[in-house]
Parts: C-alpha cells; sequence; structure tokens
C-alpha cells in the first residue's frame, strides 16, 4: 500500500514539483493551498501518512495549522516536515515546538525532501518491527512506556508523543545510562546528516521533557551530561 502525503502550499509550482517528484517515488500525493483545504482532507481522511506544510500560507500560517492538526484525532501523532523561505532561527525552532519533524529551507533540492521523507518513514517503520519483535514496557518510577501500544502513562496519566518523541525517549530509556552525543542521536533517530543543526535535538529533548518531567527544569528521567550530551536515569538507580 502506498505511502499517502499531503502537500500544502499557496504556491502551485512548488505544489506541482513535490507532487510530481512524490508520485515518481511511488507516494499517492494529496495537493492543497491553503489551511482550509488542508483540514477538509484532514476530516475526511484519516491515512495521511505525512504532511508537508508551507510555513506562510494565505489564510492561516502553517504553524497555526500544526497546532490544528496536533490536536487533531485522527492525525495528532503524524509527521510534519515545513517548508520555510524564513532563515530566522525562532521560526525554525517553534516549529519544532509545535511537534514538527522536520523543516526544509526553499530554495529547496527535491533530492533532499525525498531523503528525508524516507528517513522519517524508515524510522516509523523500524519502530513497529521493533514491537512486533520485542513487545514489551519499560517502567520507571512513575513512567510507563508500553512498546507495545506506543503508549506513555506518567504517574498513571496517558501523555500525547509525536512518534519521534516516543523514538527519542524509547531509544534512551533502552540504553539507560548510556550518554549519547547531540550527533548521535541526530543519526539514530533522524537517520541522515542533519548539517550540524544539533539544536534540533535540544527542542525535541525540552518537549519531552515538558511532558514527563514532574519539574522540566529539574529533571529526573532525562538528564544533560554537560558537554557530552543526554541520558535517560533510573531515579530509583545508580545511572
Amino acid at each position: 500500500m502506498k505511502r499517502k502525503i499531503l502537500v500544502v502550499d499557496d504556491e502551485p509550482s512548488i505544489v506541482e514539483l513535490l507532487s510530481y517528484n512524490l508520485k515518481k517515488d511511488g507516494y499517492e500525493v494529496l495537493k492543497a493551498y491553503n489551511a482550509e483545504e488542508t483540514m477538509e482532507y484532514a476530516d475526511n481522511d484519516e491515512d495521511i501518512d505525512l504532511f508537508i506544510i508551507d510555513v506562510m500560507l494565505p489564510d492561516v500560517d502553517g504553524f497555526d495549522l500544526t497546532r490544528k492538526l496536533r490536536a487533531h484525532e485522527k492525525h495528532q501523532n503524524k509527521p510534519i516536515i515545513f517548508l520555510t523561505a524564513k532563515t530566522e532561527e525562532f521560526d525554525k525552532i517553534l516549529g519544532l515546538e509545535l511537534g514538527a519533524d522536520d523543516y526544509i529551507t526553499k530554495p529547496f533540492s527535491v533530492r533532499e525532501v525525498l531523503v528525508r521523507i524516507k528517513a522519517i518513514f524508515r524510522r516509523i517503520q523500524r519502530s513497529l518491527e521493533q514491537k512486533a519483535e520485542k513487545p514489551k514496557r519499560i517502567a520507571v518510577k512513575d513512567l510507563e512506556i508500553d512498546l507495545e501500544r506506543y503508549e506513555i502513562l506518567v504517574r498513571g496519566e496517558a501523555k500525547n508523543l509525536t512518534p519521534l518523541e516516543f523514538e527519542l525517549l524509547r531509544f534512551l530509556a533502552e540504553n539507560e545510562g548510556k550518554v549519547f552525543s547531540r550527533d548521535v542521536l541526530l543519526d539514530s533517530l533522524w537517520g541522515y546528516d542533519y548539517y550540524g543543526d544539533t539544536r534540533t535535538v535540544d527542542v525535541h529533548i525540552r518537549r519531552l521533557r515538558t511532558k514527563i518531567e514532574e519539574d522540566p527544569s529539574n529533571p529526573q528521567y532525562i538528564m544533560t551530561v554537560r558537554g557530552k550530551g543526554y541520558k535517560f536515569k533510573n531515579p530509583g538507580g545508580e545511572s
């Protein structure tokens, strides 16, 4: 079954360029030119596998559209890639803070877009295979990671994580006590050279902490090792 991708951009040339190359690469493609059309698709098609969204749309900006998708029951965990012509770091960081998996700056290489999409789908497929091979759960103090149901419970309360956030938490928890540099995390989870923007990892760590830590500024589970990277700690253990 083909993966389905919704391309959202108010520039028809961009939509057609991506649509042509995505179809050529074996994907099914839907097209939208504004937020209203995007939400119509979202309401009527729960099988969309990935969204490519331009940050600057004519009716609602891509950030607000992402907020709506993250609140949508059918698509709250679907991967999102931003297209942006802006270079301000604030825009990129805000997109990641909202739960976008990736961002690509215009003008872009179509090959780069395809590589990044494949990396996202490989990560999702790898996660599904791992669940099938090793159905289990990780329980540490007030945190429970159900690898079979793809669920997170914190003090008995379910938490909504994006696929990338879940994989980041799972990876760290399965390697409790081991320190991973930002570069290693990028390579292991994003699956390609992220052009040295290791701050992407920091943003996702910060988002994770707000969801699983009682006090994100004083974390119990995801620890920063100054100058080295991050590790997962069992608050009741010695790691």
